[in-house]
């Protein structure tokens, strides 16, 4: 499966993408919020023939061009992508309020802060959260 990461430090999304690849999956990494953006409108017109829907999408909050709650927007806003599981990542402290608004408003599933923890910690997180988010969209889909 296909997990969507931008970040802008490349180390970090070198480490990121490798981590990503141990635990079996396939990154693909972009070094900012407008690049994955693109990725989601081109998306969304069927230009990508080959392209799947990700399983995830791992962003840096704080990138230069679109900041990772704006593309969590956008992809909320799409019909084929709106249920993928959404985590951002931030070396920055977050007030109580601006964690919130991400999430209420945004879409946001999940806020990581770095330095990221553990390996197997955030391996953990994020296949929790990828099952919580299915789970939840297969609930929504029997209701409907």
């Amino acid at each position: 499966m296909i997990w969507l990461v931008a970040e802008d430090e490349f180390d970090i999304r070198m480490l990121v993408t490798t981590m990503i690849q141990v635990w079996g999956h396939a990154p693909l990494a972009f070094e900012n919020g407008q690049k994955i953006w693109d990725w989601v409108e081109q998306y969304e017109s069927g230009s990508l023939t080959d392209a799947h829907p990700p399983e995830i999408v791992l962003m840096d909050i704080r990138m230069p061009g679109k900041k990772g709650n704006e593309v969590a927007r956008r992809i909320r806003a799409s019909e084929t992508l709106k249920n993928t599981p959404i985590a951002l990542m931030t070396a920055f402290a977050l007030s109580d309020g601006e964690r919130r608004e991400m999430m209420d408003q945004d879409g946001v599933d999940l806020i990581i802060s770095k330095p990221l923890p553990d390996f197997e910690v955030l391996r953990k997180m994020l296949h929790d959260l990828i099952e919580q988010k299915q789970s939840s969209a297969k609930t929504g889909a029997s209701e409907a």
